[in-house]
Parts: structure tokens; sequence; C-alpha cells
């Protein structure tokens, strides 16, 4: 053990406890900031699918003037993805993204 030398100055019996609670009183207030500060946090424990709870209108400022939201995107087998874009007055559009062609050669 490389820091013996501590245990001359703590006790054992007082500085592992101390160091225990104090492992567990960091990682209790990092779960406290996880959940206190994420949305989508709150809708995966609930079994909600993501963007289906206020997540939307809470990634969009009130002064986002004509900004689109993409709320969530759907996966296909054919290696497609379908967006679904919400516009700033409201009306959803669909977008299909699909996977550029890869023009590769292999040489042995």
């Amino acid at each position: 053990m490389n820091n013996a030398k501590m245990w001359l100055v703590v006790k054992p019996t007082v500085g592992v406890p101390l160091f225990l609670s104090a492992v567990a009183v960091g990682s209790f207030a990092v779960h406290v900031a996880v959940l206190s500060n994420t949305t989508w946090v709150s809708d995966f424990l609930s079994g909600q699918e993501l963007g289906a709870g206020s997540e939307s209108a809470a990634l969009m400022p009130a002064d986002a003037g004509n900004v689109a939201n993409a709320s969530y995107v759907v996966p296909s087998a054919d290696g497609t993805s379908q967006v679904t874009i919400i516009m700033s007055d409201g009306t959803p559009v669909k977008a299909i993204l699909q996977q550029p062609d890869v023009h590769a050669s292999i040489t042995q």
C-alpha cells in the first residue's frame, strides 16, 4: 500500500467509513443533478417513448423565430432513417435520410 503512513494519522476505523460516506454522497449528488437537469431520464424511467413528453417544447426556446426542431428518428430495415421535423409553426414534416453510396475497392 503506497499510502500506508496515512493510517498513522487517521485511524482506519474512522478513515474507511469517512471515505465510503464521501463516495456515497458524491454519487447521490451526481444522480440528483442528472435527474433534475435532464428531461429524457424521467421519460425513460417512466417507460415513455423518447420525444413523447414535453421535451419538444423544452427544446424550442420562446424566441426561436422560424427554427425547425427534429423530434425523433425512426430507422428502417433498408438502411434509411425517417425523421419527423416540427416546423416553427407547429406543422410536422417527414424527411427520409439515406446512406450515401460508398464506392470502395479492396486490393490485396
